[in-house]
């Protein structure tokens, strides 16, 4: 694949998500590709052989994709799609619950709800799920009647009662998720119970896991709290009755991500202690009791855990972490809290999977150096991961991935890695800023891909400073509610110790970054002229109206105090900026609202003697959200900013393609 050719480049097959059959032989995961018109992505899912030795094949294929996977109990393949249901009157506009399967033959739809179905989770013959319902709606029935009149009177207003309004890229409402069971079982369709009549918000966004026998659901539960604010507990809802009790509730804690352990006794999740304006809060992997008597904490490990997986025996728990700019699987003994890194390379995993023997754990592995692919990981011996027949090809990367680090004045020590083109250099330089920024660059990423830069001759910096994860919570802690300090200067140092090397030109070189990566670019712009470029995507630029028009103000407003914000905020020093500037926001972006765009595109404005010469550009898009998604956005998002960096680093006559000019 010519990574230099962006078309080609979004054609790329991209996987995701991960589930193994309760007999351990099957693996099935969601494979994007682009439809016919190359406009959009469908995702359809494909079976991998977990033994490895037959080759990937598609099992679903649709023109409206697939996705969510399960497995049944008797190895049928539960999955979402808002495909045609041949037996049905009904329009397709939601996604409804289908089963294929395990002895072959097509698919069927199996479950439906007004407000389409999501998250199906399974245990023996019972299937939660949530689906969006109208407030107040006793039924699907009547959930679909009053869907009819909002549609009939073309009505799209919402009224709120509450915070928040919307999540980085979708209004919430006028429904919100409930949680429904049913059963599996027959040939006809599902008949849900709903399990949550009156959640109001209670479960957006939320996660939950199944007792054994899918008696008891664990779910997390936000709760409202006063001036605007939430925080996430812990419930145990009963599958017959809808009863619910609360396991976990602390207004010093948030939770997440239960998982209900192989005998249906525990439940490990995480918990995190909630911020300070001076306090990052830290990350535990909890272990409670179901019966909500008893609770064990991996304490000592300066890790933040995610993806929780039981050892079939309960001794143990299998997680990821990041760590050093990968993310391996550890091995987490509850005897007696040792952890063990299993996987030894500088891949990053996540979806892990093990097996009802305990004999193999799978996963989907990624890094720098490739995409995500299954693999099979040793439970008990750290090693190298076996790599599986993927349905996706394996890519030839544009160059090589090397690593940079220093010490910075406070004794610590900044890594970062570098994405190098061919040939001997010396190499432009373009310092990528990641953004979180509770973040590492430590996996791969199709949006922010670095070898699309190196295909086109730059050599790319991709470090982790201050406020990153995976190198423990002092480095967090360094640099918590004080972004433009030791953030800034730990990028500067890990610049300047990449320009040391001979393969690079610091007499070209370009910064830039998104989202929280955005801030650091605009507070970059503002506090130095070395570099010849900056290119700002979704950033935060005037911290005061930022904090109160994101959608999760209640969680910044924990940091960005009066004070933090005077000393950190980019726009006080608009008037410093020399340094070409590329603009770039979306405004369908909720995180961080298109207002802080405009207003930093105003202040460069709004600076500038010569409108005709000013050096900046702003790249706009009114459809786009956080990221830029849509595959042509994507390559018009890699277009603009290579022209840009072609014109002030390279010094060539770059020009935008037709359609985009």
């Amino acid at each position: 694949m010519d990574f230099a050719d962006l078309d080609a480049s979004q054609a790329i097959p991209r996987l995701s998500g991960l589930a193994l059959s309760p007999d351990g032989t099957r693996l099935v995961t969601s494979v994007a590709t682009l439809d016919a018109k190359k406009q959009k992505w469908v995702t359809a899912l494909w079976e991998v052989d977990a033994t490895g030795q037959r080759p990937a094949r598609r099992l679903t294929r649709s023109a409206k994709g697939e996705g969510s996977p399960v497995f049944t109990d008797a190895g049928d393949v539960l999955f979402t799609s808002s495909r045609h249901d041949p037996e049905s009157t009904e329009d397709d506009e939601q996604a409804a619950l289908w089963l294929l399967p395990a002895a072959g033959g097509e698919a069927r739809s199996v479950g439906t709800r007004p407000g389409g179905i999501a998250r199906p989770r399974t245990a023996g013959e019972v299937v939660v799920v949530t689906s969006d319902t109208l407030p107040g709606s006793s039924d699907g029935e009547d959930d679909a009647a009053r869907r009819k009149a909002r549609k009939d009177r073309n009505v799209s207003a919402i009224v709120h009662r509450g915070y928040p309004v919307r999540f980085w890229d979708r209004d919430l409402g006028p429904g919100a998720p409930r949680l429904l069971v049913g059963s599996v079982a027959q040939d006809d369709q599902i008949s849900w119970t709903d399990l949550t009549p009156t959640p109001e918000r209670a479960l957006d966004d939320t996660s939950y896991d199944l007792t054994p026998d899918g008696s008891q659901v664990v779910v997390t539960w936000t709760v409202s709290e006063p001036r605007g604010s939430r925080r996430t507990t812990l419930v145990v809802v009963d599958a017959g009755t809808g009863s619910r009790r609360v396991l976990a509730d602390h207004q010093g804690y948030e939770y997440g991500d239960p998982t209900v352990s192989p005998d249906g006794t525990r439940v490990a999740c995480i918990r995190w202690t909630r911020s300070t304006p001076l306090d990052p809060g830290d990350c535990m992997l909890v272990v409670l009791d179901l019966d909500g008597e008893s609770e064990q904490v991996v304490a000592g490990w300066d890790r933040w855990p995610t993806g929780l997986r039981w050892t079939p025996d309960g001794t143990a728990l299998l997680v990821t972490a990041d760590e050093g700019g990968r993310a391996p699987v550890f091995r987490v003994e509850l005897a007696d809290l040792s952890v063990t890194r299993l996987t030894t390379d500088d891949g990053a995993y996540s979806d892990l999977c093990v097996a009802r023997d305990g004999a193999a754990v799978y996963a989907l592995r990624a890094g720098y150096d490739g995409p995500p692919t299954p693999v099979r990981i040793d439970p008990q011996e750290p090693g190298v991961p076996v790599r599986l027949p993927s349905p996706a090809p394996a890519l030839d990367l544009p160059g090589r991935l090397t690593e940079v680090s220093t010490s910075v004045p406070d004794g610590r020590e900044v890594r970062a890695w570098l994405a190098l083109p061919e040939g001997a250099g010396p190499h432009p330089l373009v310092l990528w800023i990641h953004g979180g920024p509770l973040s590492s660059w430590n996996s791969w990423s199709w949006r922010w891909c670095p070898w699309l830069l190196t295909a086109r001759g730059y050599a790319v910096l991709l470090p982790d400073p201050a406020l990153s994860t995976g190198y423990g919570l002092e480095h967090v802690a360094r640099g918590w509610g004080d972004w433009g300090s030791a953030p800034y200067e730990d990028l500067m140092h890990i610049t300047d110790a990449a320009l040391e090397r001979p393969d690079l030109d610091a007499s070209r070189t370009a910064a830039m970054g998104g989202s929280f990566g955005g801030y650091m670019a605009n507070w970059v712009a503002g506090h130095t002229g070395r570099f010849q470029a900056i290119v700002t995507h979704a950033s935060l630029w005037a911290l005061d109206h930022f904090g109160a028009t994101t959608d999760v103000a209640w969680y910044w407003a924990r940091e960005m105090t009066p004070e933090m914000v005077a000393k950190n905020d980019p726009s006080q020093f608009a008037d410093n900026i020399a340094t070409p500037m590329l603009v770039v926001h979306g405004d369908k972006d909720y995180r961080v609202p298109i207002g802080e765009g405009l207003r930093l595109w105003w202040d460069l404005c709004s600076r500038a003697e010569d409108p005709q010469g000013m050096p900046h550009e702003f790249l706009y898009f009114p459809d786009e959200n956080h990221w830029v998604l849509t595959p042509n956005h994507a390559v018009a998002w890699y277009e603009a900013v290579l022209a840009f960096l072609g014109r002030h680093i390279l010094g060539r006559d770059t020009v935008l393609p037709d359609w985009l000019r």
